[in-house]
């Protein structure tokens, strides 16, 4: 059976909202922005782990039907949607095979940096509806064209409504393994950090 993701879409402050409510402070990814004022995961985790070279990481954001990427020449991913029209888009991560660690899970969230300070319950870009912008997946998806790849999958969905303005986003990464010392974020956890910019376009009709 398909489901359909955009029939489940919701503005992001009432999932982050939730979010609030069921999290401790502690937690990541809602660490960044919502639970906390934190600007990005490194504010609590040491970028201490074995996977910090860039060229055997994938970190790429695919459209789900063509399954092409929308990262651009300059390392810009893309996602150009009409106004009030849904596109999902799957959020692609891990490392290439041949590490004799493997990270464990990935942790990521697609973030507004310009919305960390403020009051508003989603931190992702305003007027944008989203239904997961940020997850904490166990490595061990598959997918064509990735054969052999440590890797996680997940779909998002975005819908930019009449308030959407064209914005630009952080996806920011976390490859993990081990395991977590609640209230001591820098114990037990080993992980690198990184960051990838992400354009909004809003396509007027």
């Amino acid at each position: 059976m398909r489901i359909h993701a955009h029939r489940f879409l919701i503005p992001a402050g009432v999932v982050l909202a939730g979010l609030t409510v069921a999290l401790t402070a502690a937690a990541y990814p809602p660490g960044v922005g919502i639970l906390a004022k934190n600007r990005s995961c490194a504010s609590c985790h040491v970028s201490n782990g074995p996977w910090g070279d860039e060229a055997r990481t994938i970190i790429d954001v695919l459209d789900e039907k063509t399954k092409q990427s929308l990262r651009g020449p300059d390392g810009a991913i893309t996602i150009a949607v009409p106004r009030g029209a849904s596109r999902t888009v799957l959020t692609v991560l891990g490392r290439a095979a041949g590490d004799k660690t493997p990270p464990r899970r990935n942790a990521w969230l697609y973030v507004d940096p310009s919305q960390i300070e403020t009051s508003a319950l989603s931190k992702f870009a305003p007027g944008w509806d989203v239904n997961l912008p940020m997850s904490c997946r166990i490595v061990g998806d598959r997918l064509e064209g990735y054969e052999g790849v440590y890797l996680t999958v997940l779909p998002m969905t975005v819908r930019p409504s009449d308030a959407a303005r064209d914005a630009e986003l952080e996806l920011q990464v976390m490859l993990t393994a081990g395991k977590a010392v609640k209230g001591k974020a820098q114990e037990g956890l080993i992980s690198n950090f990184f960051v990838r910019k992400v354009l909004l376009k809003v396509l007027e009709p």
